[in-house]
């Protein structure tokens, strides 16, 4: 199995609800992945950085997650990221011409509310990176792994989309 590095930078994905608040925050120490790996027993390599919403993102913090990256010895990298920002920051990482696999990953709901979209979303981008060989940045989200700058998050349906198509479901079943 090759060795992959998930880097956890905030999002959705790692949002859990304070009752004191009565907010949904960022868990910084990115517990969601610590049970993941747990449950999978894959000892997936994760680090966690920024810690932050992916709206509050800075370019400085997307020079730290650039320079996290130039410092691993990994060549197949996962990033768990934010939704609303995530193409920004893929199209970042592109203009840095890496020579890594990277695929980016997120949640449109927290994974201490519902883990499937997030559990499934990460095990794309680990399977992905599993198989393929090829440098470059990709996105997973929604059950579509592609290229950055084929996939958008349209905010009106939800969800992810293959950019400038719309996905139309398959024939349905009659049984």
């Amino acid at each position: 199995m090759k060795r992959i590095l998930c880097i956890s930078t905030g999002g959705t994905f790692n949002k859990v609800y304070n009752p004191i608040k009565g907010l949904l925050e960022i868990d910084r120490d990115s517990r969601a992945l610590d049970e993941i790996n747990r449950k999978w027993q894959s000892n997936l390599e994760w680090i966690s950085i920024i810690g932050k919403d992916s709206l509050e993102m800075t370019w400085n913090d997307r020079e730290v997650l650039l320079a996290t990256i130039a410092q691993s010895t990994h060549h197949a990298i996962m990033i768990i990221h934010g939704t609303d920002t995530m193409e920004l920051t893929a199209a970042y990482l592109a203009d840095a011409n890496l020579q890594q696999s990277i695929v980016l990953a997120g949640a449109m709901v927290p994974y201490s509310i519902d883990p499937v979209e997030a559990s499934v979303n990460l095990g794309a981008a680990y399977g992905y990176l599993q198989a393929t060989k090829e440098p470059g940045i990709s996105i997973a989200m929604n059950g579509i792994i592609l290229p950055y700058d084929r996939l958008t998050k349209d905010r009106e349906a939800g969800r992810f989309d293959v950019r400038n198509e719309q996905l139309t479901p398959g024939p349905s079943l009659k049984v």
